[in-house]
């Protein structure tokens, strides 16, 4: 049993596809393939059912593949116990972002972590949820940056902060006369949400106590935040936005928020990771570079009246 012969198993539960996971691994497809059989041989049971497509471990298989992932991660703790004793920090991360976050939050540290570690290379993608969660538990990224409470078996969340949500308002609809909001303030006929699969937009619905389901003349579900602001700005309507969102907005801009009245409704954002994650030091820094970045305001906020997902 080999080191390598355990990151083609891990690999091939990821991909579920040899062309696949011998592509992450850079070696021919005969090649993994072989070595995979080597190691079913020596142990005297097969990890893989082949006859399905794509092909899946076998229930023995995915115990093995569990136990290798745990072996891969302490052989990458090694590496890093080495590269704490000479004092430097190298190697990628893998990054998973939610849509609603990667503007706002990625512009705040990305630059002064390429200063501060420059032997590190992040490496960045925006994604739903869903998808962050499976590839935690598949190993295809590191880390993941997105709402919470998840509340799913293996994946591990550490707090970053808490957002407050607030109401982004056109003037020509009657809740732009108010100082403050409140949920029953918000017309669901004039409420612009973003499209299915974005975890924002249920959190909206569970801060208006609403699902929207009252038919209009013109429905329109945004891909972005920035696209529901400009919505808002053309149209009569109403939206909820993350503080984040405000950071850079012009003078007349912030004209249209309005805030909740207390207890002010937040949104938890966490640093995840799967149970058994490696790149611990990495991880550790990255989300010191994260906070120290933040505005005082948000890093002083509480979870006074965390919004669920």
């Amino acid at each position: 049993m080999t080191i390598t012969q355990l990151e083609y198993i891990v690999a091939l539960d990821a991909f579920r596809h040899f062309s696949a996971a011998s592509a992450h691994c850079f070696v021919t497809q005969p090649t993994l393939s072989m070595q995979v059989q080597k190691l079913e041989e020596e142990l005297g049971i097969k990890i893989f059912d082949r006859s399905k497509q794509p092909v899946i471990p076998t229930e023995v298989g995915a115990e093995i593949i569990e136990q290798a992932r745990k072996i891969l991660a302490e052989k990458n703790t090694i590496h890093e116990i080495v590269q704490a004793r000479q004092g430097r920090l190298a190697g990628e991360l893998k990054i998973g972002i939610i849509p609603t976050l990667a503007p706002y939050l990625l512009p705040l540290f990305i630059q002064r972590f390429n200063k501060n570690h420059p032997g590190v290379k992040l490496l960045v993608q925006e994604m739903m949820t869903e998808q962050i969660v499976t590839r935690l538990r598949e190993g295809r990224i590191d880390v993941g940056l997105l709402v919470t409470p998840l509340q799913e078996p293996g994946i591990k969340e550490h707090l970053l902060f808490y957002e407050e949500l607030v109401a982004y308002v056109s003037q020509k609809n009657k809740a732009y006369g108010k100082k403050y909001v409140l949920s029953q303030d918000i017309d669901p006929n004039k409420l612009w949400l973003l499209e299915e699969g974005h975890c924002f937009r249920s959190q909206i619905l569970n801060l208006c106590e609403l699902r929207k389901s009252v038919s209009t003349q013109f429905e329109y579900e945004a891909g972005s935040i920035e696209t529901l602001r400009r919505m808002v700005e053309l149209n009569d309507g109403i939206t909820i936005l993350p503080e984040l969102t405000t950071l850079e907005m012009t003078a007349r801009q912030l004209k249209l928020i309005r805030r909740f009245r207390q207890p002010v409704p937040m949104r938890e954002v966490s640093l995840v990771v799967h149970r058994d994650f490696v790149k611990k030091r990495l991880i550790e820094v990255l989300k010191e570079e994260i906070i120290t970045t933040l505005p005082e305001k948000i890093r002083k906020n509480k979870a006074t009246n965390i919004v669920p997902i």
